[in-house]
């Protein structure tokens, strides 16, 4: 899976959970939520104040993308 910042938190959730650590690093607690993980990572960013290319770079680093 290639992560963009239009992916949904969801859908990444679900194709590797331990991707959960990154949202969790910056203050993204509420992906039990179902609005949260309806979400896309854009949107979630803004929200959070933080840099969702920086976020999206690291997750693919992880999946080795």
């Amino acid at each position: 899976m290639k992560v963009t910042k239009e992916s949904i938190i969801g859908d990444v959730l679900d194709f590797n959970p331990e991707t959960a650590q990154f949202f969790f690093e910056i203050g993204m607690h509420c992906l039990g939520c179902p609005a949260s993980r309806g979400e896309c990572i854009a949107d979630a960013c803004a929200v959070h104040g933080t840099d969702a290319d920086k976020l999206v770079e690291k997750i693919n680093a992880f999946l080795g993308n």
